[in-house]
């Protein structure tokens, strides 16, 4: 019989959450960790040669005035593996989701760049997964390893807007406005939640919950790590993404295996 996990998250975080498809969470990594996964991030950031992981623009183009990133990173590196598949990471997803387990979709560092910085405009993340409606589980934490406020990139969101549905996904380098697509509903209306952030602390946030970050005006990176998580069984729904074409899952299967590995479960 399996021993009953001690519980990583509080009943009012977790019902938080539930409600409000956010919630934050402070010091979930000691300023050794924090030290530690600024190196390796670092460390993956710099080196191209060899790669794994998917760098989604260049220097000078329009996406990387919004976000220099990288997918993927803990298939290039031993130690953003050990944070990025982390179990006790996984476990807090888990129990804010309520899903019986927990896989990883793909991590992506991001570093929001200083000086010619763009806002990452308001948008769901869900549109852009390859799952199908009863993936609608599948969340992200946002862990940040620079202190964050308005000044250089933190995290706003609309608290209750992942129960608006799925929307059309935004084109995050030549954005169109989300609130058009919910015109004349509460989402419109609910003032957003801007969340500053000491490094080593973090947010979580569902698929479909409204986000922004401001964008950065300091002269050094916003450096932050977001891991996607799912619920075990989400089912892939044939659409074209960087991190499912090596391993072309089937139509209407689980997405599973070794690029998805099961990091949590009851």
């Amino acid at each position: 019989m399996n021993k009953p996990l001690q519980s990583l998250v509080t009943s009012e975080q977790r019902e938080f959450y539930q409600e409000n498809g956010f919630v934050q969470v402070d010091n979930v990594l000691s300023e050794q960790e924090v030290a530690e996964l600024r190196q390796y991030m670092e460390e993956v950031m710099v080196e191209d040669s060899g790669s794994i992981s998917l760098q989604t623009d260049k220097k000078g183009g329009s996406y990387y005035r919004v976000l220099n990133q990288r997918v993927n990173v803990w298939r290039d590196h031993g130690g953003m593996h050990k944070y990025s598949c982390n179990p006790r990471l996984a476990q807090m997803a888990m129990e804010l989701s309520g899903a019986n387990g927990i896989r990883l979709f793909h991590d992506h560092a991001l570093w929001k760049m200083p000086g010619d910085s763009k806002p990452t405009p308001w948008h769901q993340d869900y549109p852009y997964w390859p799952m199908d409606e009863q993936g609608e589980g599948a969340l992200s934490i946002w862990i940040a390893l620079d202190d964050v406020d308005e000044q250089n990139g933190c995290m706003m969101f609309v608290p209750k807007s992942q129960k608006a549905g799925k929307l059309n996904h935004i084109d995050l380098a030549n954005p169109q406005d989300i609130f058009e697509y919910v015109k004349g509903t509460e989402y419109e209306k609910t003032k957003p939640v801007k969340v500053p952030l000491k490094a080593g602390s973090c947010t979580f946030h569902n698929g479909l919950t409204f986000h922004y970050a401001h964008s950065n005006v300091t002269d050094k990176p916003r450096r932050a790590l977001a891991i996607i998580y799912m619920p075990d069984g989400t089912i892939f729904n044939g659409k074209k993404h960087a991190v499912t074409m090596e391993v072309n899952p089937q139509e209407n299967q689980p997405l599973a295996g070794r690029l998805f590995p099961l990091l949590a479960h009851i």
